[in-house]
Order: structure tokens, then sequence, then C-alpha cells
């Protein structure tokens, strides 16, 4: 069963930084496909970043510039490094994975941007 924990969520103030971490139960590159969502309450979950397995990054038009996505092999992660963060940056923000046809999901991690 694939497993996927997100960490690294809490509380920053507008203008800081935050890294988020999803850790896979197993090898991060067997996953076609990973990418980060976000759902602010009241509001439908929405795709923040995505990364395939050639490497190559999309991102949505809202965060572009300020958050990067990335595999950190060594630590079989999926990251989110969110940069000049916003209020509108506050959200639970989940990592999602697609291995073998089919998507797996963490549980979420909470981003409250102050400000």
């Amino acid at each position: 069963q694939v497993q996927l924990v997100e960490s690294g969520g809490g509380l920053v103030q507008a203008g800081g930084s935050l890294r988020l971490s999803c850790a896979a139960s197993g090898n991060i590159l067997s996953f076609n496909a990973m990418a980060w969502y976000r759902q602010a309450p009241g509001k439908q979950r929405e795709l923040v970043a995505g990364i395939v397995s050639g490497g190559r990054t999309s991102y949505a038009d809202s965060v572009k510039g300020r958050f990067t996505i990335s595999r950190d092999i060594a630590k079989n992660t999926l990251d989110l490094q969110m940069n000049s963060l916003k209020p509108e940056d506050t959200a639970v923000y989940y990592c999602k994975g697609q291995t073998g046809g089919r998507q797996y999901w963490g549980q979420g991690t909470q981003v409250t941007v102050s400000s």
C-alpha cells in the first residue's frame, strides 16, 4: 500500500517562506507524476504545482515565481518551497502521487499565512 505523508506546514507571516515535504512509502521515482494541491475553506481543491517522471514541472499562475516543486531523491520526498507567501495561500496542502494507474493522496498539512 502506497502512503504519502506531508509535513512542514505551519503559521507564517506574509512575505515569509515555508518548505513542505511529502514522504513516500515507495521509491519516489516510481511515481509517473506527483503534485501539490491545496484547499482553502469553502473552496474547491486546486492544483498548485506538478512534476512528471522526466522532471518537467508546471505551476498554477497564482504561485509562479514564488513556489518551486522538486523531488529529493536522497530523502525520497516531494518538496514544495514556498516563498513570498500571501494570506491567500492559506489552505490545507495535499500531496498526490500517481503510479500503477492509481492515484494516492496524503492527509494534508495546514499552511496559514497571516497579514
